[in-house]
């Protein structure tokens, strides 16, 4: 039997509420002088940025008023979705190729990434399916069905070619099941069976190889392969403890790549320095922390499951975006959660969030 229904977790909504106002200034900041160079408009990302927010936010609103558990009702048409459009994709003239990777659908107005909306249909899915299992998680043929569908969305991904995605949705099932309570000899042979995966998608890929090698020395092609990392790393150095001030960031001007998207977060360090990269950390940390949260204290096994997954995908894309831009780990193209710029990106992880909010109406405890 559910929990009465309470107000949401206003902790997390804070949290959400201020990673997503940074985020809306640091697309501004970081794009002012690109989208004056080549759309004569320094506010053009910040208004598509905010216009997205704001509908992100009617989301959130939306499915914290809904009821989760009526989600269960569309388990089928929803995993038939995730497939079609990851099929869709990949069709010339439906899917849309940049930069030698077809991951969009050109709706005309806007460019759609089934991608982000495939994990959260994942997660709907897997949490479900787990939930039902009962005392079959030990058994290994108790998760193979989850594990198929994992495999072959990420498959399909990988086509696309995205190997950061694919990765973290891999990554987000593994934490689900070990949720669920799957046991640690399967975890640990499919996080080996995972690792040899990515190693061979690495090796039969060259540029994937040259990211690769960049991850270990980006000096050793400093004007190739390894110009991002380094551009990110000054300018994370030059910003200090306390930054250059917001604004005035020195990297901006057509130094850092992709400086309002995937390296975002060096910007940040750059003009807020060390504390605001670190509140930045902080405030993704307390996410996580909300999130377990809320999964721990659901007294309904699916709504905890949900909950778990939602709350690893936004940990595990935030892990990933700061440890590449540090240099950390290698850069893969994952974003940053609720702050870099893309509008599917940042609609799909608000709806997320609205249903980990809507969890937390019938928690036990707080």
């Amino acid at each position: 039997m559910r929990q009465k229904k309470k107000s949401p977790d206003f902790v997390l909504f804070l949290i959400v509420m201020s990673l997503l106002s940074l985020g809306v200034v640091m697309v501004f900041s970081a794009s002012e002088y690109s989208t004056m160079v080549n759309y004569n408009d320094s506010f053009h990302y910040f208004k598509q940025q905010l216009a997205w927010a704001l509908l992100g936010l009617v989301a959130m609103f939306i499915m914290v008023r809904y009821d989760y558990w009526r989600l269960k009702r569309y388990i089928l048409p929803i995993i038939i979705i995730a497939f079609v459009l990851l099929v869709m994709v990949l069709i010339p003239g439906i899917g849309r190729e940049v930069n030698d990777a077809r991951r969009w659908i050109d709706l005309g107005l806007l460019r759609f990434a089934p991608a982000e909306l495939v994990k959260l249909c994942i997660i709907i899915f897997t949490a479900y399916g787990l939930s039902q299992q009962k005392g079959r998680i030990n058994n290994f043929n108790g998760i193979l069905p989850y594990l198929i569908v994992m495999v072959l969305a990420a498959g399909l991904i990988l086509l696309q070619p995205d190997l950061g995605t694919a990765m973290s949705l891999a990554c987000i099932v593994l934490i689900m099941l070990f949720a669920a309570g799957a046991r640690m000899a399967h975890l640990g042979s499919m996080a080996v069976a995972g690792i040899v995966a990515i190693g061979f998608a690495i090796a039969l890929e060259p540029y994937r190889m040259r990211r690769f090698l960049a991850f270990l020395d980006p000096w050793a092609d400093p004007l190739d392969t390894g110009f991002h990392t380094i551009q990110g790393l000054y300018a994370i150095g030059s910003g200090g403890l306390f930054g250059l001030g917001l604004g005035q960031s020195k990297q901006k001007f057509l130094y850092l790549p992709e400086n309002h998207t995937d390296f975002i977060f060096a910007i940040i360090g750059e003009e807020l320095g060390f504390i605001g990269a670190s509140l930045v950390i902080l405030l993704f940390a307390l996410f996580i922390w909300r999130g377990l949260k809320i999964a721990v204290t659901s007294t309904d096994p699916f709504a905890s499951l949900l909950a778990t997954g939602i709350t690893a995908w936004v940990g595990i894309q935030a892990v990933i975006n700061i440890g590449g831009v540090t240099g950390s780990l290698p850069v893969t193209g994952i974003t940053l959660p609720f702050i870099s710029y893309g509008g599917t990106s940042l609609l799909l992880t608000m709806i997320g969030v609205g249903v980990l909010l809507n969890i937390s109406r019938f928690t036990a405890a707080r």
